[in-house]
């Protein structure tokens, strides 16, 4: 077995490769898209590259392509209660071989450690939370949600062998459309209902940019409390919201406000998996023009959520349930949905996994991001639980 740095034309095309051939072998695996993946690693398209950098590598036996593994360091990967630097390890493939994954994982270590970095968290995207972070370990029994890792079983015995330790777990949570929202939600609602300061309401999809700035209100208040360098500034969301524009469904992004002020938000996409698993990996035109026909014709039924956030003064007064109940109300009537998948939360994060649980979510997926520490410099600790004090 030999090791391959990521270079060619032809390489990138086999990294590309080796992951789809290997994910194939299991029944519900989707390819995501090859335009998704190389944007990861081109520094004009991903803004990470402002401020760190990657490298990937194949692995080779008898001129096949087995496996393959990238690293990267930037500056804005943080976690509450790290003090010291930290890389990370994502986009791993591998045959279900040990002394294989070793090599890949001694190939990345090798390389962060140049970096200057003492430990590489693992499996993780080079860029935003939202998209392949963690290694899956249950829930293979359904398709992957657009952006969701997946992978097969035997993956998790290969990074634990390694020596990767569980430094956080995350969980999805699923629920029926057509499932009747608690009482208390219920009752919450009626509460804010009666106060005409508070109002709950789905975007408008000809206002982006107020709704970008919206969103970028609430997500900087919210994730203050987090302490780890997530500030967004309203121009990178407007760009998001843009680009997403063709796919965005204006009736599952709900903001609240008080007095025409954003204070929560609840942002939904269609679950884009739905028509991705048709493209094999391709979004040319013809795949552009089948998206707007499958769009067009309520080809999906499964929306997931992508972001949530409640501004901290106002999250014990239950404006979550608020805006959750009249957003429901107005989805229930609509009916263009039957399954509602939320997007995962950390095991650090208990009052947004009680909001799930109250909801009636039920645990649908559960991912691991792993931690491995070089030379054993520091002592191995687990993400701390999420301080929700605020100042």
């Amino acid at each position: 077995m030999n090791i391959v740095e990521v270079k060619s034309v032809q390489d990138k095309k086999d990294f590309i490769e080796v992951a789809a051939r290997i994910g194939s072998n299991f029944p519900n695996y989707v390819r995501a898209l090859d335009n998704d993946i190389n944007e990861v690693f081109d520094p004009t398209t991903n803004k990470y590259f402002e401020n760190g950098q990657a490298c990937r590598w194949l692995l080779k036996k008898d001129n096949k392509t087995i496996g393959r593994i990238a690293a990267f360091v930037y500056d804005k990967y943080l976690n509450d209660g790290t003090d010291f630097p930290t890389g990370c390890v994502g986009f791993f493939d591998c045959i279900d071989n040990q002394d294989a994954a070793n090599l890949l994982f001694d190939t990345a270590q090798n390389w962060l450690k140049k970096q200057n970095v003492d430990a590489m968290d693992g499996p993780v995207n080079f860029g935003d939370r939202d998209k392949w972070w963690g290694l899956l370990i249950d829930g293979f029994d359904e398709e992957p949600i657009y952006g969701m890792a997946f992978n097969p079983p035997y993956y998790q015995k290969l990074f634990e062998q390694y020596g990767f330790q569980n430094f956080y777990n995350q969980y999805y949570y699923a629920m029926n459309i057509d499932d009747q929202l608690p009482e208390k939600y219920i009752e919450r609602h009626a509460k804010f209902e009666k106060k005409p300061d508070y109002k709950a309401r789905h975007i408008d999809i000809n206002n982006i940019e107020k709704h970008a700035e919206d969103f970028a209100t609430v997500y900087n208040a919210a994730w203050s409390q987090h302490k780890e360098g997530k500030e967004i500034e309203k121009e990178d969301i407007a760009k998001l919201f843009m680009k997403m524009k063709p796919i965005i469904d204006e009736r599952i992004i709900w903001f609240a406000y008080y007095k025409e002020e954003p204070i929560a938000m609840w942002i939904n996409i269609p679950d884009l998996n739905q028509y991705f698993k048709q493209f094999n990996g391709k979004f040319g035109w013809l795949q552009k023009l089948r998206l707007l026909w499958m769009k067009k014709t309520g080809a999906c039924k499964r929306f997931t959520g992508i972001a949530f956030g409640v501004v901290p003064k106002y999250q014990v007064l239950g404006i979550d349930a608020f805006m959750i109940t009249e957003g429901s109300k107005f989805i229930q009537a609509e009916k263009s949905y039957s399954r509602y998948e939320m997007g995962w939360t950390g095991d650090w994060n208990p009052r947004m996994l009680n909001i799930y649980k109250g909801l009636g979510g039920k645990q649908s997926r559960h991912l691991v991001t792993y931690r491995y520490i070089f030379n054993n410099k520091h002592n191995f600790e687990r993400h701390p639980i999420m301080d929700y004090s605020t100042k």
